[in-house]
């Protein structure tokens, strides 16, 4: 600070000697300025405290004397947390996508749970049935020759009698295959399968039941497995092959069925 001392000497009547001392230029300056208190923040209605005591440079104002939002004339690293101003939303540059502000902390919401994420909302897989592995097991031996008493647990096989010389099924022997790919045990015989299961309604049949034609009032003569909308698949007669038949259309086999039997 620049110390300038000017003297002023003045003499009266009666040889009164006065000497004057002006001030320090700093505090001069300090005294002019004008009173902070006087002139009011934009956009807030605090003002500053009286001037007494501030006879400093503004650059050392104690920060204490500061309300909120007033400029901040110290180092940054000084400033009092209650007298940060609060963010104000940016402009964005031409071009770029404008910047939010800071989010409110709230509670934190978590995203919705998907399927894949939760056993409750998956669709349970249905089980196969027995009946089903049958049929699948059937329509893997579409094309294979008829053969009287053809057929094992085992696949196709050589027939007896017309058969004997034919590798292949004949009905039951078709059945009898297909149901032992699901482990279950029939007999090579269409009579006795009529009874190896319990009795279905038309309304209720599955894939894989076993479906019964001819015969009169005793044992059926004929038998294939339901593969559902009216389609059968069986091995019908010597010199035909196994394949699939709709047998709600066929005139004989509506006139001739017996009924529906579930192994197992």
């Amino acid at each position: 600070m620049t110390h300038r001392l000017a003297l002023l000497s003045l003499t009266f009547t009666g040889g009164l000697f006065v000497t004057f001392a002006v001030l320090p230029t700093t505090a001069v300056r300090a005294a002019a300025l004008p009173t902070p208190a006087a002139t009011p923040l934009k956009g807030t209605q605090a003002t500053l405290p009286a001037a007494a005591g501030l006879q400093f440079e503004p650059s050392t104002w104690p920060l204490t004397a500061l309300p909120p939002m007033w400029p901040m004339h110290a180092a940054p690293a000084t400033w009092p947390l209650t007298a940060l101003p609060l963010a104000e939303p940016q402009t964005a540059l031409p071009g770029t996508a404008p910047q939010s502000t800071l989010p409110t902390a709230g509670p934190r919401i978590a995203p919705p749970t998907t399927a894949a994420q939760s056993p409750f909302l998956q669709k349970r897989k249905r089980k196969t049935t027995k009946g089903q592995i049958a049929a699948s097991a059937a329509l893997d031996q579409l094309g294979v020759s008829f053969s009287w008493g053809g057929g094992s647990a085992k696949g196709p096989t050589l027939g007896i009698g017309r058969g004997a010389h034919t590798r292949g099924f004949d009905c039951s022997g078709l059945t009898l295959y297909a149901w032992a790919r699901a482990g279950v045990t029939l007999s090579h015989y269409t009579g006795a399968q009529f009874r190896q299961g319990r009795r279905i309604a038309p309304g209720s049949r599955r894939v894989g039941d076993l479906l019964f034609f001819g015969g009169g009032t005793g044992d059926p003569t004929h038998v294939a497995l339901y593969l559902g909308r009216g389609l059968m698949i069986h091995a019908p007669k010597t010199g035909d092959v196994v394949k699939k038949t709709n047998f709600l259309r066929s005139p004989y086999y509506r006139a001739t069925f017996r009924g529906t039997v579930r192994p197992g």
